[in-house]
């Protein structure tokens, strides 16, 4: 430019795509004026790197991209349908998405394969399975077929209804359009049966996947094993286990994960030690779901050394527990009547970036009163602990969290008291017209 060369359309239209990549928006956008007062303007292309970055920016609203694009005297071109009825997808404006797609089409112009799942995706999410089904019936004319991702997405809408005919007529319409019939595909159909309990389905499946020649993999195992626990056949779960390891599959991390998880919901944490050992002889390590299992499973029987153990060696490990995992260890030592360790717990959760949720309030709250009510107390440690139940249930409140029934009936048996009756109100008062609200 300094020897007097001036940039053309295409230059201008490569800098402001170059600018919007690298993230510098304001730049692009003074490329874009730029390119209207010194060269000849905007054609299509250059509109739909405009379009396109600022809409990756957040900073257009779709509807003034159709605006924009009548004013300077542009024809849309497939980019700009596949920006625009993303754009749209985006906003939630379905209806102006179809619309689109139907104007597409008019134009004998084609949606690429991103559009397409964007709508897919977008429709399943909003329950529109008969749209979304319209949708792929009417991409079959310009040759794009059912993929194992749409197969998936709208498997995942259809299982809300919890019904095996509404699943299985979705599936075998897929099928129709041309869904091929792969591993991935019986993967995903028996990971929705069996996410539902509906393992006998399951079962079925694997079993006509089988008679086509088709081999399970970790991830058709696994759906099956997670199947049988949620179910409580943890007999059939193992079994499952058995089988896989005579067929040669190795099982990972989430196997055992979720072999684990059977265990503890039932309660059969003594045969978890069994398990874990197994685990570390394959060679596998344990990840932070395996500690947050084995946590809250002794945390349920109340075994505190076992989850200070498990703790330690999860932080060792530089792994940071779940809020929920915290509670049970705040429930623990609120349980063991150790309530400056509990409340310690509290503080550390919060400074590893974790808040606390309406659990771990209401477990706090109980646990300072249950310690306030002990035979033997003098009076001042009893109205300290009373204090801090109280402290806590008023930030509780001010973080909008519901307290649950017991916490209530502990914060009323403390304030309905001589001289607590104007605390017990303007408490009361909050509560009410927050939860009206």
């Amino acid at each position: 430019m300094s020897r007097g060369l001036v940039p053309d359309r295409v230059n201008y239209t490569s800098m402001m795509d170059g600018f919007f990549k690298v993230g510098k928006e304001l730049d692009a956008f003074d490329m874009a004026q730029e390119m209207t007062e010194k060269s000849s303007g905007f054609d299509i292309v250059a509109y739909n790197v405009l379009i396109n970055g600022l809409f990756k920016c957040g900073k257009y609203e779709s509807e003034s991209f159709y605006t924009g694009m009548g004013e300077l005297g542009l024809v849309p071109d497939s980019a700009t349908f596949n920006t625009m009825i993303n754009a749209y997808c985006k906003d939630g404006n379905l209806e102006n998405a179809l619309k689109l797609l139907n104007e597409m089409k008019s134009y004998g112009l084609l949606p690429n394969l991103i559009t397409r799942n964007i709508l897919v995706q977008r429709l399943c999410a909003a329950g529109e399975i008969e749209k979304t089904m319209d949708v792929l019936n009417d991409m079959l004319v310009f040759g794009f077929h059912p993929t194992p991702a749409t197969h998936k997405a709208v498997l995942d809408a259809s299982s809300k209804s919890r019904r095996v005919d509404v699943i299985l007529h979705i599936h075998n319409r897929l099928v129709g359009m041309g869904l091929e019939l792969i591993l991935s595909t019986y993967n995903t159909l028996i990971s929705t049966f069996c996410r539902l309990g509906m393992v006998k389905r399951a079962t079925s499946v694997f079993i006509d996947m089988m008679g086509k020649g088709i081999s399970p993999d970790i991830i058709t195992y696994n759906a099956l094993i997670q199947g049988y626990c949620l179910s409580s056949h943890l007999k059939n779960a193992f079994s499952v286990h058995s089988q896989m390891l005579t067929e040669g599959v190795s099982p990972n991390v989430k196997t055992y994960n979720i072999l684990l998880r059977g265990l503890s919901a039932a309660s059969l944490i003594k045969d978890v030690a069994g398990l874990v050992n197994q685990m570390k002889e394959r060679g596998l390590i344990p990840n932070a779901d395996t500690y947050d299992i084995l946590l809250s499973g002794h945390g349920k029987i109340g075994n505190m050394k076992e989850c200070i153990k498990f703790y330690c060696e999860m932080i060792t490990k530089g792994f940071v527990p779940k809020t929920s995992t915290y509670n049970v260890l705040i429930s623990c030592f609120s349980k063991g009547k150790k309530m400056n360790e509990a409340k310690e717990l509290m503080r550390e959760m919060q400074v590893r970036g974790l808040s606390p949720n309406s659990w771990t309030y209401d477990i706090l709250i109980c646990g300072w009163y249950r310690l306030s009510k002990q035979p033997g107390l003098s009076k001042s440690l009893k109205q300290s602990y009373q204090a801090e139940a109280k402290r806590l249930f008023e930030e509780m409140n001010e973080k909008g969290f519901i307290p649950c029934e017991n916490t209530l009936a502990h914060i009323s048996f403390a304030l309905a008291k001589p001289g607590k009756k104007v605390d017990a109100q303007r408490i009361l008062n909050k509560l009410y017209k927050k939860k009206v609200k």
